[in-house]
């Protein structure tokens, strides 16, 4: 009788966690169903920004990017500007970050409307370059004034903008 009465109770514990199972499938495949498809952001308004992580300027130029419609992938590198150099910004020209958007590198506190402008006529370069930590650039002080950005591309910088 003990016999019986366990393997019916075995036997209900079994098709409890078979129902169970089921219902937490079909849960699962539901709430995957209606979980929102995430948009992709265009390769345009994708950024990646190699920091110094005690830098706070770059931060605050990462937040200002974000602020104009970019998604901004910050990834701390206290080596950033030997990661430049590699990726063909000159010396004399780095600027207190690095970032990446779409193919092109760009050097530095880049008025966003520059990069947009990078992005959008696509100039057979490698990325442009602000040098420095200009006081008038966005990230710090903000963007005031005139600021030079270089273009380069091998051995040739020349002049991207003067606004």
């Amino acid at each position: 009788m003990n016999r019986k009465l366990f393997t019916g109770a075995a036997a209900a514990v079994a098709a409890a966690a078979a129902i169970g199972a089921a219902t937490l499938s079909t849960a699962e495949t539901e709430n995957l169903s209606e979980a929102p498809v995430e948009t992709s952001v265009p390769a345009d308004k994708q950024m990646t920004i190699w920091r110094d992580p005690s830098c706070g300027c770059c931060d605050a130029y990462a937040d200002y990017m974000e602020e104009h419609g970019y998604h901004v992938t910050r990834i701390d590198d206290p080596d950033f500007d030997k990661r430049s150099i590699e990726a063909g910004v000159p010396e004399q020209g780095l600027g207190c970050h690095l970032a990446e958007v779409d193919g092109y590198y760009v050097s530095g506190l880049v008025p966003a409307e520059i990069v947009k402008r990078l992005t959008t006529e696509r100039p057979e370069i490698t990325g442009i370059t602000l040098p420095g930590m200009p006081a008038n650039a966005p990230g710090m002080a903000g963007k005031s004034g005139t600021l030079k950005t270089y273009g380069f591309s091998g051995d040739e910088i020349t002049v991207f903008s003067n606004e």
